[in-house]
């Protein structure tokens, strides 16, 4: 059962289920559309997208051996940001390079009467990880711990 599917032009992201925490995956026609999409399935989990002004810009970067462990990286990266910044994001940009990845993250500070965070995320885990091309497409998913 998935939940919470969404679409961004020929990106889409959406919710799985697994137990207590919450099953994460983007779809996109690269690698990076899909990390960005990911990225767009965590900040859901948390508080409506929409509520979220992309009015700032944050630069975050991460760099593993793989694409499945530089998921991980690239959003536990983000969910450093949110916590130390008290930000949310709703705009995402991946450049990747070999083990190398760029990325760009727009949002705002945390209005909790605007945007009724549900759960805070902890961060991303091993579990459910993937990252793989299947008839065109690119699925990046892994779980996080809510």
């Amino acid at each position: 059962m998935v939940t919470g599917a969404r679409t961004a032009g020929e990106c889409r992201w959406e919710h799985f289920p697994h137990e207590a925490d919450v099953g994460v995956r983007g779809i996109g026609p690269t690698p990076a559309a899909a990390f960005e999409a990911a990225a767009l399935a965590m900040t859901a989990a948390v508080a409506d997208l929409e509520a979220i002004r992309p009015r700032t810009r944050v630069i975050v970067a991460a760099r593993a051996p793989d694409p499945e462990l530089l998921l991980v990286e690239w959003l536990n990266a983000l969910v450093f940001e949110m916590a130390t910044r008290r930000m949310l994001f709703s705009r995402f940009a991946v450049r990747i390079t070999g083990d190398r990845l760029e990325g760009e993250a727009w949002g705002e500070p945390v209005d909790a009467a605007r945007h009724g965070p549900a759960v805070e995320v902890k961060g991303a885990t091993y579990t459910a990880l993937r990252v793989a091309e299947e008839d065109g497409a690119w699925t990046a998913q892994c779980v996080v711990d809510v």
